[in-house]
């Protein structure tokens, strides 16, 4: 694996182009998202300079823009305002030491490989999680939307505080906040190709507050500082550590999942292939140097990637680029941005959250899949009224539950326990005629499949079915592989008929269904030549061994 990512100058004006657009759709989000993350928006631009340079350099998806996201701005949110609750002199820069180990996190899970495990979630838990995520933005952004502060206490106290909310609305700031969301939403979209319309809602919010309402006490951002950032020192204390490593691990799964969740749209639309692993090992590189330097987590952006593509970008100069045009921007014009109104920015916010709600699956949730879709509302409501971690683990334990529920109902129809020559399984002729001769004396047990341990109740239901028998064959020659579970209903099935004095042949045991069988000894406990590959040859020495004629052909 190469260290840095796949970079050339045989494309440099499309890149350099893409990075210029990217990075100019980023600065309104970017300020959007620090003020409602830290209420500092020059945390926003750190972000997105320092993930989206340090993703782009070393990450796994060339044209993948990387910076604060409204997931990832959701989760800080609520990170910073709980480590500042409880520690108001440091809490602000422990939650930035939490986005250092959120990174340091997602380093290792690239070093090791897991970055395919990370997607593997259904659909219909990522879809609660992200559509609760948007619901979440939308509900903190009602006080700044109204004109006052986000009242404490986040979803819960948002929304305890909303008669209080109604009762004080500054109609200038609600029409700021309202037509920002009207242009973003109303922009004709052949306007969109030459100006982001974000861009064009802060810039008309930010003219409309300062010939209209000029005498008005309208709350804005405010001086941003010029310069570099000043870099952050872990701060944690011991009462507070095992909640600073379960807030890390929380943001640094989501970053995992949204990042890689953009590459595969990115891989689409360049028809490429991304490296996961390689892409978490960026991205954690990326957070950890936000984090250091003040900045808000980030992750892999669609609306940005998306505009990188369209713009001809191909390898990750175009993000370099982006990172470096938005620090020139902090370094230099930062001072342009003090009057922009908060308004403004969270009318903005509340479009990303509509954004972010997952509006395709939830119109056909219900009719694809009633679990799927109580699933998803159990998720959702998690996630937005109690906490992010405990829905998705309930919804994923709730999801592969009903997922091994059904899986092991199918396979339970493969366990079939056969007397005589039914049309149960197929059965050549030979072995039809072999266990007519039977006279029902042999079972025939027949297991097809991979045995997970859902079968086991199924196998020992069939084994009910030994009591008059004088020899049982278990015939595994479709199974590819056994749990442990079902080897050890298999292991007490031979076990009994063995201390009744049945006979016991196993049949197309191979490869890995053998060695957990011998694993757990059960093979030692019947003679060599009970152990075959062949189904006819099994019936007829079973045959043999009760003294019953065998005359389709002779025992070897």
């Amino acid at each position: 694996m190469t260290i840095t990512n796949q970079i050339h100058l045989r494309n440099w004006r499309a890149d350099i182009l893409g990075g210029i657009t990217t990075a100019i759709v980023s600065i309104p989000l970017a300020l959007t998202f620090g003020v409602a993350a830290v209420k500092n928006p020059v945390a926003g631009l750190y972000g997105a300079i320092f993930v989206g340079f340090f993703a782009a350099l070393f990450g796994g998806t060339p044209t993948l823009i990387s910076e604060p996201t409204g997931p990832m701005t959701v989760v800080m949110t609520t990170i910073a305002a709980s480590l500042t609750a409880a520690n108001p002199e440091n809490g602000l820069a422990m939650a930035f030491t939490v986005v250092m180990l959120a990174g340091l996190l997602q380093v290792v899970f690239g070093v090791f490989k897991l970055g395919k495990y990370i997607t593997l979630m259904p659909y219909s838990v990522i879809s609660g999680f992200m559509s609760g995520i948007g619901v979440i933005l939308i509900i903190l952004q009602i006080g700044p939307f109204l004109g006052q502060e986000t009242p404490k206490g986040g979803v819960i106290g948002t929304l305890k505080a909303l008669p209080q909310l109604l009762s004080n609305i500054d109609p200038n700031e609600v029409f700021l906040a309202a037509l920002a969301l009207a242009i973003i939403f109303l922009m004709p979209a052949r306007w969109k190709q030459f100006c982001p319309p974000q861009l064009l809602a802060l810039i008309v919010g930010t003219l409309v507050s300062s010939f209209f309402f000029a005498d008005d006490e309208i709350r804005v951002i405010g001086q941003i500082p010029v310069g570099l950032p000043t870099l952050t020192r872990p701060t944690f204390t011991v009462e507070q550590i095992g909640t600073i490593v379960v807030d890390a691990f929380m943001l640094a799964i989501l970053g995992c999942i949204d990042t890689l969740l953009t590459a595969v749209i990115a891989d689409s639309l360049t028809r490429t292939e991304h490296d996961s692993n390689k892409e978490l090992i960026g991205q954690g590189i990326g957070n950890f140097f936000a984090g250091l330097c003040g900045g808000l987590p980030g992750a892999g952006a669609t609306m940005g990637t998306v505009v990188n593509i369209q713009t001809g970008a191909q390898t990750a100069l175009s993000g370099i680029t982006r990172a470096l045009v938005l620090l020139a921007i902090v370094a230099g014009a930062a001072p342009l941005m003090k009057d922009i109104p908060m308004a403004v920015l969270a009318g903005i916010a509340v479009k990303v959250g509509i954004d972010i709600l997952d509006w395709s699956f939830l119109k056909r949730a219900h009719v694809v899949s009633l679990r799927a879709t109580l699933i998803m509302y159990i998720v959702l409501l998690l996630t937005v009224f109690v906490d992010l971690i405990v829905a998705v683990f309930v919804g994923v334990f709730i999801a592969n539950m009903l997922t091994i529920e059904r899986l092991s109902e199918l396979q339970s129809k493969e366990v079939k326990t056969i007397t005589d020559a039914d049309d149960a399984i197929y059965l050549s002729p030979e072995e039809k005629a072999l266990l007519n001769q039977a006279q029902g004396q042999v079972l025939l047990f027949y297991l097809s499949g991979p045995m997970i341990f859902g079968v086991a109740k199924a196998i020992a239901r069939e084994h009910a079915a030994m009591n008059n028998v004088g020899a049982i064959i278990l015939d595994l020659t479709d199974v590819p592989m056994l749990g442990v579970t079902a080897c050890l209903a298999i292991e007490n099935m031979v076990l009994e008929a063995l201390d009744k004095g049945r006979v016991v042949y196993i049949v197309g045991a191979a490869g890995r269904t053998r060695s957990r069988l011998q694993k757990f000894g059960l093979l030692d406990r019947l003679p060599v030549d009970h152990l075959v590959s062949d189904r006819k040859l099994a019936l007829q020495k079973a045959l043999v061994e009760l003294n019953l004629p065998a005359t389709v052909a002779e025992v070897n």
